[in-house]
């Protein structure tokens, strides 16, 4: 699944550490999610959405 986060947190001038520091979760995990290593969970990508002022459907999109 692809998506839009680094572009959303960089846009917004956040590191990685500071974008897991406001959603409750690591580092690594934003880097993940990034990456498309790691899908979120629906809590998470809700809390993602939320932090942005976005929809899910924005951030994340199916690969096709």
């Amino acid at each position: 699944m692809r998506n839009e986060i680094r572009r959303l947190r960089e846009e917004a001038g956040l590191s990685q550490g500071a974008l897991g520091t406001e959603l409750g979760v690591s580092r690594q995990t934003v880097n993940s999610l990034e990456t498309g290593k790691y899908d979120p969970s629906l809590p998470l990508a809700f809390a993602i959405a939320r932090y942005f002022g976005t929809t899910i459907e924005e951030i994340f999109h199916a690969d096709l």
